[in-house]
């Protein structure tokens, strides 16, 4: 018999800006309740002038204004339901679990561990992309339980993930409509000496503008140049393990270097977010090369990826572009 379920979630927004929380549910002790609150130091970073999108501010304080001491008390016939509607569902049959530790060297906008403890038994499922068939279904047995969004399902829709995107190399998708992107912004900055994560460069294709290390007017030319970027050097799948190969192959050189993000604003304000500590995915440097020829400027700064690095990504990068 399932005795306690503990769901720990971790929200990436901006490097800086984290929410981390964990829900129990004691079914021993009939409650459930916040355990823990990481929040990272985030809070001083909120304001910040230069964005290409400030939608995840107000993911991020509604996350946090919804963590409370509450205890919530289940009585024995809510208890009865929930495990009758909980094993029908068959959550983490012939699941496969993502590994990854409190520190990766590229992280995501999302991830999420489970712990299970039965009688006589205790499992644990951690997922970033590769999310329960039925963690949807799972999510709205809590809403009916507690009366709220214990998954953030709600706000799940605005974040890039595969539990409800469609996510291709040439773009993402959301039942089966390619959605349109509104901005991209970059950022690279030192670790040590410490540096604030600010944008390098902000591509707005609404208003047409281009700011940072480049300052100019988004012709049509320019878009079909970035897009025909994305979709070669698959940067929109660089969120999947697959892509990694190189960060869980090697540690880089210098440890204390540097950290960059990434991200992709689509229409509905739906955000496409990576970033990594003084690592990269796989294409990551053949699209920085690229993108000197065209603009004669280092501007994914691989000059400060060491030879040995460079070799690696190039090796990891020809297995997953195929030359047209």
């Amino acid at each position: 018999m399932i005795e306690k379920i503990e769901i720990t979630q971790r929200f990436n927004f901006k490097r800086l800006n984290r929410h981390y929380e964990c829900f129990t549910i004691d079914l021993v002790n009939k409650n459930a309740y916040y355990k823990i609150s990481e929040r990272g130091s985030g809070d001083k970073f909120l304001q910040e002038n230069s964005l290409c999108d400030d939608s995840w501010i107000d993911i991020l304080v509604d996350l946090r204004r919804k963590m409370t001491s509450k205890i919530y008390r289940l009585s024995d016939d809510k208890i009865d339901s929930f495990l009758h509607e909980y094993n029908k569902l068959n959550l983490f049959e012939n699941f496969n679990s993502q590994e990854f530790s409190y520190f990766e060297k590229i992280e995501l906008i999302y991830s999420c561990n489970v712990i299970i403890y039965s009688t006589d038994n205790y499992e644990e499922f951690s997922f970033k992309t590769n999310f329960p068939k039925n963690w949807k279904d799972f999510g709205e047995i809590l809403i009916d339980l507690f009366d709220f969004d214990v998954l953030h399902l709600n706000y799940q829709k605005q974040m890039i993930t595969p539990l409800f995107y469609d996510i291709k190399n040439d773009g993402i998708y959301l039942n089966g409509s390619k959605l349109d992107i509104k901005a991209i912004e970059f950022g690279h900055y030192k670790t040590y000496p410490y540096e604030q994560p600010n944008p390098r460069l902000i591509i707005n294709f609404e208003k047409n503008t281009i700011d940072g290390y480049i300052e100019k007017e988004l012709t049509s030319r320019d878009k079909e140049i970035i897009l025909e970027l994305l979709e070669k050097y698959h940067v929109y799948c660089w969120i999947f393990d697959d892509y990694h190969n190189k960060s869980n192959t090697r540690d880089p050189d210098d440890l204390e270097g540097y950290d960059w993000y990434l991200e992709i604003v689509f229409e509905n304000n739906a955000i496409w977010h990576i970033f990594g500590y003084n690592d990269y995915p796989d294409t990551y440097v053949c699209l920085a090369r690229e993108i000197i020829d065209i603009t004669d400027m280092d501007l994914l700064e691989i000059n400060t990826i060491s030879s040995n690095d460079i070799l690696l990504f190039e090796k990891f990068a020809k297995l997953k572009i195929i030359d047209k």
